[in-house]
């Protein structure tokens, strides 16, 4: 087992539903609507993806938390949650940070 660690050496705990894609590990957070890119050797999270608004108002008034990610071919995802309308295609892109 590895522990899984954030930026400043704080633990992530709370993961759900692993991917394994291409040398990477992507899970969700549990009670979140954070998925995350885990290095498997060192346990150092390589990316945050927040998935919030994903779903309308409409749609969040009825539907609970994001709880499933599959890979799909040509680096698409599928995710979804419990209670979700639809499952979503859906494909990470890198974007700066922001100050």
């Amino acid at each position: 087992s590895v522990d899984v660690v954030d930026g400043a050496g704080a633990a992530v705990d709370q993961l759900n539903e692993l991917e394994c894609v291409d040398g990477r590990i992507w899970a969700n957070v549990w009670q979140s609507d954070t998925i995350v890119a885990i290095d498997p050797g060192s346990g150092e999270l390589e990316a945050t993806v927040d998935a919030s608004g994903l779903l309308s108002e409409a749609q969040q008034a009825d539907a609970d938390v994001l709880n499933g990610i599959a890979a799909l071919p040509d680096d698409e995802f599928l995710i979804t949650g419990k209670l979700w309308p639809e499952a979503l295609v859906v494909r990470f892109v890198p974007v700066e940070a922001t100050s």
